[in-house]
């Protein structure tokens, strides 16, 4: 999926099955981003997205078989492109319906209503989460204005 010609910059991490991979991995995206010139509105939800996906993966998946999760992004010509692969889960992920007294679960809903497009895919015992962001940020600013998880049920 990453592989096109027309990919500007592309990094790929592999990450500690570990919580604290979160906080340095959303550092270590958002300044490699930030980098590239994309604004930070556009880099804050990348980052948002991404944190969400790696927070599920590490909570509900096993590690691949070095013990780690991989983490990639790609920046394309028109969009960016995230995914986070882990040793897979007794479930696949996906969106939860939500209750209005529900402490957790919005992840997958966040992901939803901040991507363009998102997806999981399989290949053998590795599953891997991707979300593509438009670059267009009014684009994403009207869908987050219209997403209410309460709604969304």
């Amino acid at each position: 999926m990453l592989a096109s010609p027309e990919v500007v910059a592309t990094a790929t991490v592999l990450v500690p099955h570990a919580s604290a991979s979160v906080g340095a991995t959303r550092e270590r995206v958002a300044s490699e981003l930030l980098a590239q010139g994309l604004p930070p509105r556009l880099v804050e939800d990348s980052v948002l997205v991404l944190s969400e996906i790696l927070s599920n993966a590490l909570k509900h998946a096993r590690p691949l078989a070095d013990g780690k999760v991989r983490v990639t992004w790609a920046l394309r010509e028109s969009r960016l492109e995230v995914q986070v692969t882990d040793g897979g889960a007794s479930t696949r992920p996906r969106v939860l319906p939500l209750r209005a007294s529900a402490t957790g679960g919005r992840g997958l809903g966040i992901v939803r209503n901040l991507s363009d497009d998102w997806g999981v895919s399989e290949d053998g015992a590795e599953t891997t989460v991707w979300a593509r962001l438009d670059l267009d940020a009014d684009a994403r600013t009207l869908r987050l204005r219209e997403y209410s998880p309460l709604r969304d049920r």
